[in-house]
């Protein structure tokens, strides 16, 4: 090949210099010397070689087992048990001066865990008490297994409202409560397995097609219908829509006026506004976070004692009645593995566990950066599964990290994964021995706290800043919100990551060009639109493709090159400036190639060459100078095609010209 040994350096054949490039050369006859570089292929790779590489950067990017190297075989095995089980990690530096701040916090959370777990078993359409039951062995199991040392774990809102939601619509948990209790724990086995299986086999990138704007819009619209849904505990009605779409829930609440309890309402109105304002004193001054941390469990205790003092004069306020006392029943005989409802089980737990897995990596990563310690975020995926896998077999649903509790143990000065412990401890007690307390806890009372915990979900400040900094984001969060409103839990999440795909797709098929010009007394170019100063170069027309080159959008770039190439001989013509002569494509942002690319830049070559004009290509990066040069595309680009930057291109080609022209015909 001709351009190996002038403009292309092989480096399977001879290595450039320590700099990577060769020293100046000079290339034409009476000019003088420029400092043009070669342009160098990357070492030469096996097949394997490169499959091998391309596996550790998808799969292990952050290159896990860096420990292991130059250990002996004893170090090995106890790094290796620190790596599975995080606890031997910090379980030996664990003192007395650590204890008291985790048992603090770890107190704290389950003043709020209790009255949530409840909660959120019911906006579950499950038993209370199975609320408290996951509330107590997944923390368990996590601080064992997790590497966050602020995640509270325990039910979440979002998770507990897909599994009803989904659960819901095909059995009904009122006319068959076994079934509907066995495909719960169901699904949090493959909600378990599934999250588990994405760390293991490191595919944790799949829940990143969750973006934020799209769980901006879906937690917005599930805040939304969660808080009406609770319309049925605040006014106390007995017949009340299983649907949860907002017109259902509204119709069914005005049907249903005369089941209105005033007693009901004033009793949750008057605690939700306090559930709210201590909320907000926290939000506001956050040394007062124990305020809102404390005012669910009061609001419990008081609602209680208020309508065990009045039972009498109280007939029209619901509460929760019998719990059963006791550790967690065993529920692995409960679980739905055959049978006509077990599609439904594995749907409802892989979409919950993904909600799930998200909620909790992205609060663990949040309190990790603000300590500034690492969360491995495959560990976690581990972490998390195994504990809902081993919670489906003791009466426990989905759970994972929760924001707010996770804020209230950071706020209380948790240190390690030992607060939760302390917390679980605290639910084992209130499951042992007070179980009974609850027989006059009003229903309405869950309702107001529900209310309280899901309005946090609404991010409207977020919403506002998707449609500041990119329109196409604000539209998937709008259609999540909605779709959630309208259609459905589940098909309003599916719309919204459909809109991000469509906008991953629309990116990848239309990417972005530009024309380049000189900063003035720099070697710099830079796009025109946005550096006014820059300034085109007579004869050339320089334009940056930021994007790889795919077949998905091939067509595209040469119909767009050729645009660039037209608009530009007009916008010559009409100002009478001179003609392009050469057109030079910036490959910088093009990290690979394809080999329908590699045809496009082909095609483009000759087209462009039948028009006398020259194709230049400047930085190509090393993977596409490998297809490029394995593909023979080189050889047609000829001694001066191929160049490391913009600006020795245009000085190096100039230069040619103008010995082009000082040479006597």
């Amino acid at each position: 090949m001709v351009l190996s040994s002038n403009r292309v350096e092989d480096l399977s054949t001879h290595a450039c210099n320590e700099e990577g490039f060769e020293l100046p050369i000079s290339n034409h006859h009476d000019v003088a010397p420029l400092e043009v570089h070669r342009v160098c292929l990357p070492p030469h790779k096996t097949t394997l070689e490169k499959l091998r590489h391309r596996l550790l950067e998808v799969f292990f990017p952050d290159d896990p087992l860096h420990k292991f190297k130059n250990q002996t075989c004893l170090m090995k095995l106890y790094l290796g048990l620190q790596f599975f089980f995080p606890v031997f990690e910090w379980g030996p530096q664990y003192n007395l001066k650590l204890l008291r701040p985790d048992i603090i916090s770890g107190l704290t959370i389950a003043s709020l865990a209790i009255p949530q777990g409840i909660s959120y078993a019911k906006l579950a359409n499950l038993p209370p008490i199975v609320g408290l039951y996951s509330s107590f062995v997944p923390p368990l199991i996590y601080s064992v297994l997790g590497s966050s040392r602020h995640l509270a774990v325990g039910p979440v809102s979002i998770a507990s409202l897909v599994m009803g939601t989904m659960l819901s619509e095909v059995v009904s948990y009122t006319e068959q409560p076994i079934l509907y209790l066995q495909l719960a724990f169901t699904a949090t086995l493959f909600a378990g397995v599934f999250q588990a299986s994405l760390g293991f086999f490191r595919l944790g990138f799949i829940i990143d097609f969750l973006s934020k704007a799209t769980l901006v819009g879906f937690m917005a619209g599930a805040a939304v219908i969660v808080s009406l849904q609770q319309l049925k505990g605040l006014l106390g009605m007995v017949h009340f829509t299983s649907k949860m779409q907002i017109v259902p829930v509204l119709s069914s609440a005005f049907q249903h006026k005369d089941e209105w309890s005033w007693q009901t309402i004033v009793m949750g109105i008057c605690f939700l506004a306090f559930l709210l304002t201590t909320r907000q004193i926290s939000t506001r001054n956050p040394k007062f976070f124990w305020l809102s941390a404390a005012s669910p469990l009061a609001s419990v205790v008081l609602s209680t004692l208020v309508v065990a003092c009045l039972k009498s004069k109280a007939h029209g306020i619901q509460t929760i009645g019998h719990l059963p006392k006791g550790l967690n029943p065993p529920s692995m005989n409960m679980l739905y593995l055959s049978g006509p409802y077990l599609p439904l089980a594995i749907k409802t737990g892989i979409v919950s566990g993904i909600l799930a897995l998200t909620e909790g990596i992205a609060v663990g990563r949040t309190f990790a950066a603000l300590k500034n310690y690492q969360v491995d975020g495959n560990k976690e995926m581990m972490a998390i599964g195994l504990m809902n896998m081993a919670g489906s077999c003791s009466s426990c649903y989905v759970t994972t990290g929760s924001f707010s509790r996770s804020a209230v143990n950071y706020n209380a000065g948790a240190q390690t994964v030992v607060s939760n412990i302390i917390m679980a401890t605290a639910v084992l007690i209130t499951l042992l021995f007070l179980m009974p307390l609850f027989y006059y806890t009003p229903i309405v009372i869950l309702a107001a706290i529900i209310i309280t915990a899901v309005i946090g979900l609404i991010d409207y400040q977020a919403a506002l800043r998707l449609w500041k900094v990119d329109k196409l984001d604000f539209l998937a969060c709008l259609c999540s919100f909605f779709g959630v409103l309208f259609i459905s839990v589940p098909l309003g999440l599916a719309i919204a990551v459909g809109v991000s795909v469509f906008k991953i797709l629309l990116h990848v098929t239309r990417p972005n060009t530009g024309v380049l010009g000189n900063i003035p007394g720099t070697q710099v170019y830079q796009n025109m639109n946005r550096y006014r100063t820059a300034v085109r170069i007579p004869s050339f027309l320089i334009l940056a493709v930021e994007a790889p080159i795919y077949f998905a959008n091939s067509t595209y770039l040469q119909e767009r090159i050729l645009r660039w190439i037209r608009e530009e001989e007009e916008r010559i013509e009409t100002n009478q400036e001179t003609a392009i002569k050469c057109v030079i494509i910036d490959m910088t942002a093009v990290s690979s190639i394809d080999s329908s690319g590699i045809d496009t830049i082909c095609e483009l070559r000759k087209t462009l060459d039948k028009r006398s004009l020259k194709l230049v290509l400047a930085n190509p990066g090393g993977n596409v100078m490998e297809k490029l040069h394995e593909s023979n595309a080189l050889e047609g680009f000829g001694l001066n095609g191929i160049y490391l930057t913009v600006s020795e291109a245009v000085a190096d080609i100039s230069s040619l010209w103008k010995t082009e022209t000082e040479l006597p015909i």
